[in-house]
């Protein structure tokens, strides 16, 4: 039983930074080499919201502020990272202020913006499975997305429930 119970999945944070038309990635690094693009994101604490994990993770990693935070979905097939398995929330809001910097250097090499539609590779297998479900679904862009997600409540800095 308890084999079971350590191969339940993690619920990680993926935040979609917007900035107008453009979204912020990083590079991700393992061992010190690029591995692929990432979202900024982390590990849901207990009791933390995933609205308040996600200013968080933003704010530890790139420095910068967002708002207008909306729930945009979650990946729906886990997926291994290290010796953990995952499920990814997603989470989607606009820029507010700063200048991304690399706050978490062994994790990311730095944070660049993109356009949306022309994102670089490899991306991060949570963000490859996410538009896969998406074009499954024939469902809109991410930007569209984005949009048409409705704005959640402001959630009050540190709270967890």
């Amino acid at each position: 039983m308890s084999d079971k119970k350590n191969n339940r999945p993690v619920i990680g944070v993926g935040v979609l930074v917007w900035r107008e038309k453009q979204i912020l990635l990083g590079e991700r690094i393992i061992n010190n080499q690029m591995v692929c693009w990432q979202f900024p994101g982390g590990h849901l604490e207990n009791d933390e919201s995933v609205i308040v994990c996600a200013q968080r993770e933003v704010s530890e990693e790139t420095g910068l502020q967002i708002k207008n935070l909306r729930h945009l979905g979650f990946t729906d097939k886990p997926f291994s990272a290290g010796d953990k398995k995952y499920i990814t929330l997603l989470v989607s809001c606009d820029y507010s202020s700063g200048e991304a910097q690399a706050l978490e250097p062994g994790k990311c090499v730095g944070w660049k913006w993109f356009d949306y539609e022309a994102l670089p590779s490899p991306l991060f297998e949570p963000i490859n499975i996410f538009l896969s479900q998406q074009a499954n679904q024939k469902k809109s862009d991410l930007y569209s997305l984005h949009c048409a997600s409705q704005v959640l409540p402001v959630a009050v800095a540190g709270e967890h429930k």
